[in-house]
C-alpha cells in the first residue's frame, strides 16, 4: 500500500496531498472480522450485502444528524452522485453512523467521519466498495462527499464535510452527493484540536475504545436518521 503519511510530509502538507489520506484504510488488508470457525454476532451492520443496505435512495432526501455539538441536516441529491447517494441513504437508515466520531477535523479544510465504533463492523465494510460517480457538483463549503484512496472505486463508508472551497478535489474524482442545509455552524464548531493525530489503523483495529481513551474531546454522532 502507498505510504500516504510519507507523501504528506514530502509535499509539506498541501491540501491536494492531504486529501489522499481520506479513506486510506477503507480497502486495506487485514482481518476479515472473524477467525475461522468463530461465530459472527447477530448484528445487521456486519452484512453489507444484505438487501437493506442496497436499496435505491429517493431522488432527494434529508438526513438529520444529532451530534455532541448540536444538530445538522444533509440534503442529498441522487442526480449529483447516484452511487454515493444510495450508500449514504442505506448507512443512515440502518444506523451505521450512530456513535461514530468525527476523527479527522482540519480547520478550513474538512471534517471526516465514517469509521465505525466497532472494529468488527469496520472490517466487514472494507471490501464493500462503490463504483465511482462522475463529479457533477463541486466541493464547495458545506458539500458532503465520500472519502476514497487514489485507487478507482474505493469508496466505502467514510465521508467528509467541506469547510472551505475545496474545488481542487473535483479533478481528483471526489464527487459530492449532498450539502448541509441546516446547522453548518454546528459543523464549524466540531472539535479540531487533534488534527491528523488520530491514527486510522488504530481506529480500524480498536474503534471507539482507542478514540475515547486517546482523543476524548472528539465530537461524535449521537444518531443519524432519514427525515
Amino acid at each position: 500500500m502507498i505510504d500516504y503519511k510519507t507523501m504528506i510530509q514530502t509535499t509539506k502538507g498541501t491540501r491536494a496531498a492531504a486529501v489522499l489520506l481520506l479513506g486510506v484504510f477503507a480497502t486495506g488488508c487485514g482481518s476479515d472480522g472473524g477467525s475461522e470457525g468463530e461465530s459472527m454476532p447477530d448484528n445487521p451492520l456486519l452484512y453489507p450485502a444484505a438487501p437493506e443496505f442496497n436499496e435505491r435512495a429517493p431522488d432527494m432526501y434529508r438526513a438529520h444528524f444529532e451530534t455532541s455539538e448540536g444538530d445538522f441536516v444533509v440534503e442529498v441529491h441522487r442526480d449529483w452522485a447516484p452511487n454515493g447517494a444510495d450508500r449514504f441513504y442505506n448507512l443512515v437508515a440502518n444506523g451505521y453512523y450512530d456513535d461514530v466520531r468525527f476523527f479527522r477535523v482540519i480547520s478550513g479544510f474538512m471534517a471526516q467521519f465514517g469509521m465505525h465504533a466497532e472494529p468488527l463492523v469496520t472490517a466487514q465494510w472494507r471490501a464493500a466498495t462503490l463504483p465511482d460517480d462522475p463529479v457533477v457538483e463541486s466541493n464547495t463549503r458545506g458539500r458532503v462527499t465520500f472519502a476514497m484512496t487514489s485507487q478507482p472505486n474505493s469508496r466505502t463508508t467514510q465521508a467528509f464535510i467541506n469547510f472551505g472551497n475545496n474545488t481542487n478535489l473535483d479533478g481528483m474524482g471526489f464527487a459530492p452527493f449532498g450539502e448541509i442545509v441546516e446547522g453548518m455552524e454546528v459543523v464549524d464548531a466540531l472539535h479540531g484540536g487533534y488534527g491528523e493525530a488520530p491514527d486510522q489503523g488504530q481506529i480500524q483495529g480498536r474503534g471507539n475504545e482507542y478514540l475515547e481513551s486517546q482523543f476524548p474531546e472528539l465530537d461524535y454522532i449521537i444518531r443519524a436518521t432519514i427525515e
